[in-house]
């Protein structure tokens, strides 16, 4: 009986969310000019799609292109998901994101202890980047 090789190295559990769009490499560029992110990992497929891993200070999360059906992205069933981005400082990041072009939906403000704004990026997902007030 064949026993498979144990790993050499503990696995961190995490949470990542996927972001699925209709232009993943603007998307990657859009993210790395408003979030300042890095990619960790990128595959970039024949068809010309990308999936790619990016990180924000550390924090991960993945894009990638999404299946068409019928001009629509694929629906995978799920609700609208909106990002929280918890930065040292959320006015400099926002305003990059502005500036990369990312739409405001609320302004920064402070209230319920955090310092917090709220913008949808040019791909229609909402980010609310912000830090608890200490």
């Amino acid at each position: 009986m064949n026993k498979a090789k144990e790993p050499s190295k503990e696995i961190a559990v995490s949470i990542a969310p996927w972001l699925t769009v209709r232009a993943g490499i603007k998307a990657i560029e859009f993210y790395k000019s408003a979030f300042d992110t890095v990619e960790v990992y990128r595959l970039d497929m024949p068809d010309g799609s990308v999936i790619a891993r990016l990180a924000v200070e550390g924090a991960e999360f993945w894009v990638s292109d999404g299946a068409l059906q019928n001009g629509q992205l694929e629906n995978l069933g799920g609700d609208t998901v909106r990002m929280i981005l918890t930065v040292t400082d959320p006015d400099t990041i926002f305003q990059k994101a502005l500036h990369a072009g990312a739409e405001e939906i609320s302004p920064l403000s402070e209230g319920h202890g955090w310092r917090i704004g709220r913008l949808m990026d040019p791909f229609g997902l909402h980010w609310e980047i912000g830090r608890p007030i200490e």
